[in-house]
């Protein structure tokens, strides 16, 4: 008995937790509420309907910024790459998809793409690797239809490590390209 009570519980109180997180407001006031919360004209100028559409198409309901969703892919915003390598894994393809679209339905806003490297090769080698890792993400977010003058390119090199360990692990956090918006 207690076997599948220790089984159940967590799933109970998990669906239980969806369950309170699901509801929308149906009066007019909760109405104005979502509608005061996506503005309407968002800290990034994107207009409340483009923000909560974008974000409820990757996700669920969000009333918010979508740049803020922790559950859509906007929400990532680093990308990992191989040693020694500044080709975008597949498994980031959708990731620059949704900041891409993200870009090209908000003209204004710009992003920062910041290519990093791990401490292994000289500096000026880590320096090029970095922005060419920012460049390959950038040109694939170019061919998705966003304006170039929305992207901004800087290489650190292996100046800025997100771990100081000296390890695989550590090494594979700094390989990267980082979304700043």
């Amino acid at each position: 008995m207690n076997k599948v009570l220790i089984l159940w519980a967590p799933m109970l109180l998990s669906l239980l937790l969806m369950a309170g997180c699901t509801s929308t407001p149906t009066s007019e006031a909760g109405a104005e509420v979502s509608e005061q919360s996506t503005g309407a004209d968002g800290a990034d100028g994107a207009s409340g309907g483009e923000a909560a559409t974008s974000a409820a198409s990757q996700g669920g309901e969000w009333y918010g910024d979508p740049l803020e969703n922790p559950n859509s892919l906007l929400a990532t915003r680093v990308i990992y790459f191989d040693f020694d390598q500044s080709t975008v894994r597949s498994d980031y393809l959708d990731v620059i998809q949704a900041h891409a679209d993200y870009l090209a339905a908000n003209p204004q806003v710009v992003v920062r793409l910041e290519g990093h490297a791990d401490e292994k090769g000289t500096r000026e080698y880590n320096l090029g690797l970095g922005e060419n890792r920012a460049n390959a993400v950038r040109n694939l977010m170019l061919a998705q239809g966003v304006s170039d003058n929305q992207l901004v390119v800087v290489s650190y090199g292996e100046e800025r490590p997100a771990a100081f360990e000296h390890n695989d692990e550590s090494w594979a956090l700094n390989r990267r390209v980082e979304l700043i918006y």
